[in-house]
């Protein structure tokens, strides 16, 4: 777009001053009039003086005047009106004048990143969504999948633990597949990255968008089912180098804490439970709790495991160029200990971006990545500090940890043995690409580009439990994993405008591979526990030793083809041809995935160029076929295991029969229709998108039952189907805008209807694997609770079994009996909607940033509820309770209720949280310059400040469990092999930070 140029009262161009040249003072009053493209007044449009806090709004006819403070030099006015370009006019000697004031296309003309290139927002005939540029600013978040959570419809991410370093789960328009990866596919500066999101830090990052529809996604083939995130990194501009810290610092605690019973109240519910069960065994449970009973001396082991959390991160940069050499370097360091004894997690990180135009028609660029990921040491245990008797013993009388604090019972260990561990925990990601363009000058818009990137990233875990930790032999193990993968592309495009005519043509060659090795070893019974796993070999007993290796390619072709003649009528067609090497012999490793895109700018219809009220109106449709690949690699091929047997008296090795391969498999394959609603009003200070979505997932991959005779249960096979339907509406508001106070909103709601189709292997539910034809996945197939027994109930007619406390169960079916004829589809975890709201308030150089986030419609199995108490001996949580004769509780069961039946307790897992609030201050650009400085801002910001929901327990987005009868009381850390959990249970928690963002 050409420049506006600013012309005086007279109507003369208003001459430019040279660059250096000191303007006279002027002070008094000035006045002028602002004019829109047609020459009418402009009401309610900013004017202010730069550097200032010195302003005002034009009035009815356009008009303003303010005075200019005495003694101002360089005197210059900043003009801004929602949807049209702002402008800067110096003020000279002049105290009069009028602005024409373009409209601003930046809505419509931004450019956004697609697939293998970027188009005018304007051209977009898929869903392709930005997100905000403030989700990754000024947010104390690990990685930025966090901060991606409840800002952008049809998008949900779920945090399924608060352990430092966790990853989050990211659906992208619903759950497609039933036992395929339902991941969105993670493209990084153009190409497949093969780390995650815990890489990246998010200063590093210029833009993010997602892509939602088969338009967008069909041109990534099979890794496009699921949706994808494209992440495009900061580069190098021409200019003097810029030097930026960015960083905060602060302190996190638990959102909620659940309070075990103190040391009265756990006796009072041994007692109760032993009156309960008719049997008589004094006032706590274990021999070693007498005394400190009767002394009165209690522990708390909540207490004793905590710590105080904190986080920090430290990012410098240094960026520039010229116009043949433009760089961006950056280094990053993260740090956050956890709330919980030995949890944390550190990211150190490197980024160097270099881009070169070596002649007129030949451009290179490099891109290197490096980072250490580390999440060591030695871990508490919260689920055993939750259940631990408050009588129990800490300590050994020689300063150590006990290793059963409440003996003889040996079921649980010393909450904190785990600390005593020595484990390590690292990932290694290096990533480095580059890119080779030529833009032939014999034909203008032709352009070929060759990209390549090589990725290695490695894992290390080694873990060592002694005697302190309980194993009087001591136990080692370690485990060893390599990721190589490279993608080789070569990409041929032509962009050219032909009158009103705009063609954009991508062709795309691509080959992929990626490997995968991994080697575990164990060892056991060491003479002493000085060497550990750094001699796994000195164990006495013989070590354990396996290794698997993988390898899958992929071979792609891909063309593209955008039109759109005067930005009104818009058409994108895209094909993509994959082949890929996990398919069997018999089976066609290629499939074709074809989309189709229509679009049409309304407003910039002739009928519509004249109304004041409506500036955007766009209707887009779009339909096509994506993929995904489904299996692992040789799942297709027959495969038998090794055995150990006796023959003779001797011991031999054979083999047995283990999976059956399917030398058939295919694709699953999603078609999907996209209608979308893009709109702008009142010059844009209300911009919106209203989508509806229909997507059909087919030959969906699924075990089906076969004769045991074979040899085998089950195959894998081609055999179902599943649909998702949903609406999404994105909504940004200008509310209030005024010279030194502004409001704007932004809020997203979706809702994705989920539907199980078709099985295939039965034409009718199929109640094991809780799969419901018609319903959603993620299904909640259990008893209708309606109560507890109470003392004098008839239970004869409904549930002849049942004694007062018991769970009361609805007989849905009538036979006077309650089994598992009487459990009925109650609802999914899927939820019904979720939504994000983000209101900015800017007064000067304040700016408050309030986000909310909900997710609704939830039910899930409440593990905190469904606890097992072992003979009384568990500690329970305060929030619970349970039912006695004397309080006659209808919710909760009684201390002698067995849940023979599995009733999973599914409550509603709703909720709506205020998840981050952010006050940031900018320092006024008169004082940066006098300090030479490009920018300075400080901020506090607070995340997961406070949660609205029905939910008992650390947070409703968790599993967490209290335990079972098993004696695993964490979800992936056992009580004999304490601190080797990679992801435990562990509350939210809750941040506050400060931060400085500096620019030199």
């Amino acid at each position: 777009m050409a420049a506006i140029t600013p012309v005086s009262a007279s109507g003369a161009a208003v001459p430019k001053v040279p660059i250096g040249l000191r303007m006279p003072a002027v002070a008094g009053p000035i006045s002028g009039t602002v004019l829109d493209e047609k020459g009418e007044g402009m009401p309610g449009v900013t004017v202010l003086l730069k550097g200032t806090a010195v302003g005002t709004t034009t009035d009815a006819g356009g008009r303003f005047s303010l005075d200019v403070p005495a003694g101002t030099t360089n005197a210059t006015l900043v003009i801004s009106s929602i949807g049209y370009v702002k402008q800067e006019i110096v003020l000279g000697d002049r105290t009069t004048l009028s602005v024409k004031l373009a409209p601003s296309a930046q809505d419509l003309n931004e450019v956004v990143v697609v697939g293998y290139g970027t188009q005018k927002r304007s051209d977009v005939t898929g869903s392709v969504v930005s997100v905000p540029q403030d989700r990754l600013e000024k947010l104390p978040v690990a990685n930025v999948a966090q901060a991606l959570q409840g800002a952008v419809a049809g998008v949900q991410v779920t945090s399924g633990s608060g352990v430092p370093g966790s990853q989050s789960s990211i659906q992208i328009r619903g759950v497609r597949s039933i036992t395929a990866n339902t991941d969105p596919y993670l493209i990084v500066d153009g190409l497949p990255f093969a780390g995650n999101l815990n890489d990246i830090n998010t200063n590093d990052i210029a833009s993010i968008e997602i892509l939602k529809d088969a338009s967008s996604t069909a041109i990534y083939g099979t890794k496009g089912s699921n949706g994808v995130i494209l992440v495009t990194t900061k580069r190098g501009k021409t200019g003097k180098p810029q030097i930026r810290y960015a960083g905060y610092a602060g302190p996190e605690y638990m959102v909620d804490k659940l309070h075990p019973l103190n040391g009265p109240d756990f006796a009072a519910k041994y007692e109760e439970f032993t009156r309960q069960r008719g049997i008589t065994f004094g006032h706590v449970p274990n021999l070693s709790e007498v005394d400190n009973y009767n002394a009165g001396r209690t522990v708390d082991w909540m207490d004793l495991i905590k710590q105080q959390g904190f986080i920090q991160d430290h990012n410098v940069s240094i960026s520039g160029g010229n116009d043949d050499v433009k760089y961006f370097v950056s280094g990053d360091y993260f740090k956050q200990q956890g709330i919980i004894k030995g949890f944390q997690y550190q990211r150190i990180s490197f980024r160097t971006n270099i881009d070169a135009n070596l002649t007129n028609w030949l451009r290179v660029g490099t891109s290197a990545f490096y980072a250490n990921n580390d999440d060591g040491g030695g871990r508490a245990n919260l689920s055993s500090a939750q259940i631990a008797s408050p009588y129990g013993n800490v300590y050994n009388p020689d300063g150590t940890y006990t290793i059963f604090p409440q003996q003889p019972e040996q079921l649980f260990n010393n909450p904190l043995i785990g600390t005593t561990t020595t484990r390590e925990s690292r990932v290694n990601q290096l990533t480095g690409t580059g890119y080779l363009e030529v833009a032939p000058t014999f034909l203008s818009g032709l352009k070929y580009r060759l990209n390549v990137t090589y990725g290695y990233r490695t894992y290390r875990f080694a873990n060592y439990v002694g005697r302190a930790g309980g194993d009087l032999r001591g136990s080692a193990a370690l485990v060893n994993e390599e990721r190589p993968n490279y993608t080789v592309e070569n990409v041929l495009s032509y962009n050219r405008d032909f009158d009103k005519h705009h063609v954009d043509v991508t062709l795309v060659q691509s080959a992929q591979q990626n490997k995968y090795f991994t080697n575990t070893e164990n060892a056991s019974g060491f003479i002493n526990d000085q060497i550990g796993f750094n001699s796994i070999g000195s164990g006495s007993n013989t070590p354990t030793i396996k290794s698997y290796s993988e390898m899958r390619r992929l071979e792609s072709q891909m063309a593209r083809v955008n039109y759109s003649y005067d930005s009104r009528y818009l058409f994108t067609a895209t094909a993509r041809r994959d082949g890929s090497s996990v398919f069997g012999a018999t089976a066609d490793k290629y499939a074709v995935f074809p989309s189709v895109a229509l679009g049409w700018n309304v407003a910039n219809e002739a009928f519509l160029k004249d109304n004041g009220i409506l500036n955007v109106l766009k209707l887009r449709f779009s339909y096509g076929t994506t993929g995904n690949e489904g299996i692992n690699p040789y799942q297709t091929i027959t495969g038998d295991a090794l055995l150990q047997y006796a023959y003779g008296g001797v011991s031999a090795v054979g083999v047995r029969a283990d999976i059956i391969g399917n030398a058939n498999l295919k694709w699953e394959q999603t078609t999907s229709a996209n209608y979308a609603i893009d709109f702008g009003l009142l010059k844009n200070r209300i911009t919106g998108t209203v989508e509806y979505y229909d997507a059909k997932t087919k030959d969906l991959l699924l075990a089906r039952q076969i004769p045991i005779i074979s040899g085998y249960s089950s195959i894998l096979d081609n055999i179902g189907r599943v649909q998702n339907r949903g609406i999404e509406l994105t909504l940004n508001t200008v509310n209030i805008q005024k010279a030194d106070f502004s409001w704007s909103s932004a809020f997203n709601i979706s809702a994705n209807r989920n539907r199980l189709l078709e099985l295939g292997y039965t034409n009718t539910d199929d109640l094991g694997n809780r799969r419901f034809l018609g319903r959603p996945l993620s299904a909640i197939y259990d008893y209708r609770k309606i109560g507890v027994w109470q003392v004098g109930e008839d239970v004869s007619q409904q549930d002849p079994t049942a004694k007062p406390g018991d769970l009361k169960f609805a007989d849905l079916n009538g036979d006077k009996k309650i089994d598992e004829k009487d459990r009925e589809y109650q609802g999914s975890s899927l939820p019904d909607y979720t939504a994000g709201f983000t209101n900015t308030f800017t007064y000067k150089g304040l700016s408050l940033r309030v986000f909310l986030q909900t997710a609704q419609g939830i039910l899930k199995n409440n593990g905190i509820l469904n606890f097992v108490d072992l003979g009384g001996r568990l500690n329970t949580p305060q929030e619970v309770g349970y039912w006695t004769a004397q309080n006659a509780s209808n919710d909760r069961p009684g201390l002698n209720f067995y849940n023979t039946r599995g009733y999973g307790y599914p409550v509603d897992a709703s909720y709506t949280r205020l998840k981050d609030v952010t006050l940031s201050y900018s320092l006024p650009a008169s004082l940066t310059e006098r300090l030479k400085m490009g920018g300075v801002s400080v901020y506090v910001s607070g995340r997961n400040l406070y949660t609205w929901t029905k939910w008992v327990g650390w947070d409703p987005e968790q599993g967490y469990t209290l335990g079972n009868g098993s004696g695993n009381v964490d979800n992936l850390t056992t009580l004999g092999n304490p601190g080797t959990g990679a992801n435990p249970n562990f509350p939210q928690l809750r941040t506050f930070v400060f931060g400085l963002n500096v620019t030199l």
